[in-house]
């Protein structure tokens, strides 16, 4: 397996990212841009708190064929109003699902985490302005941990988030021949990031500094989310969003296969993953630029490069108001 020169989703030719980041109001979003000539997609949804737009567009049946843009946006359902402004932005570029004498209609799915009330002052969430920001941003260089979508990202909030720590955006790529599969997560969980080990990297903290571990806590009939009005408060406030891209010509089932091998792979670095206070979703494009030798190899990788992924938002991630991240002790 050969390296690749960009260890981001952007190694595969073609694809951009840019972030729009509000770090007083802890949110912002993530736009991926696609071709000029778009990108077959799938999803797969994993969590049961999903908040989505467009997302009807990837099922294999529907008649677009391609997507233009995907948007990753803090803010909640609020937040999905944002996509506005990649629409905006890629129709005064013509890019889009051609309709005739009516120009274009880009076709943007987006998905939402919960940031709302993480910053100073009233909460804030990203408006469409500020998704044309984020395209006006993108490009081969992808920041990571906490910007964009993921600048007001938690993780390990099992027993409430006083006791969370930061989560954020990472991503990665790797390459096999010509072959290749990327990466980019933003982490916003109930449950705990663990490495290749199965140590806790960042989750849920006693008040000594040690971790409660998510699933044993759990098991042991803890309370989720502190329990009581925390946990009605707290209810849905997690999801962990992911991006896998291939230059691989996959059909859009195929591609819906590699969307559920994404989370498969999310589930090996989250734990509890998919919770029923989650709304984790994994999108899956291609470019179609060279032949496959079998989905499952584009599988494969993508169970390579998304823990690696999730590992690296947290790794790059910054504390902010009274949650610490990893990257404060560097």
């Amino acid at each position: 397996m050969r390296d690749v020169t960009a260890k981001s989703l952007t190694a595969v030719p073609g694809i951009t990212v840019g972030h729009w980041t509000d770090p007083a109001g802890a949110t912002g979003c993530t736009v991926v841009l696609g071709p000029v000539e778009g990108m077959r997609a799938a999803a797969a949804l994993r969590g049961r708190a999903t908040g989505t737009r467009e997302l009807d567009a990837l099922d294999p049946r529907h008649l677009v064929e391609r997507i233009h843009a995907i948007l990753l946006t803090g803010g909640s359902a609020y937040g999905l109003g944002a996509a506005d402004g990649v629409m905006r932005w890629l129709r005064e570029r013509g890019r889009g699902l051609p309709v005739g004498p009516a120009g274009v209609v880009p076709i943007v799915p987006t998905a939402v985490v919960f940031d709302l009330g993480r910053g100073e002052g009233p909460p804030r969430w990203p408006t469409a302005d500020d998704a044309a920001r984020a395209c006006d941003t993108a490009g081969t260089d992808v920041a990571e941990g906490s910007v964009g979508a993921g600048t007001g990202c938690t993780v390990g909030k099992v027993t409430g988030i006083r006791y969370a720590m930061k989560g954020g955006v990472g991503t990665w790529a790797a390459r096999s021949g010509e072959l290749i599969v990327a990466a980019l997560v933003v982490v916003n969980a109930v449950g705990d990031v663990r490495d290749a080990k199965g140590e806790i990297l960042a989750g849920a903290r006693r008040p000594d500094g040690t971790f409660f571990d998510a699933v044993r806590y759990l098991a042991e009939g803890g309370a989720p989310l502190g329990g009581g009005d925390a946990a009605r408060s707290g209810a849905g406030t997690n999801t962990t969003l992911a991006v896998v891209a291939t230059n691989a010509d996959l059909s859009r089932t195929q591609l819906q296969g590699l969307a559920h091998a994404g989370g498969d792979a999310l589930a090996r670095r989250i734990l509890p993953f998919s919770t029923m206070f989650d709304g984790d979703t994994i999108f899956a494009v291609s470019t179609a630029a060279v032949p496959a030798a079998t989905p499952l190899q584009a599988e494969a990788l993508a169970a390579l490069v998304v823990p690696e992924a999730v590992e690296r938002a947290v790794r790059h991630a910054r504390g902010s108001a009274g949650v610490p991240g990893l990257g404060d002790r560097r």
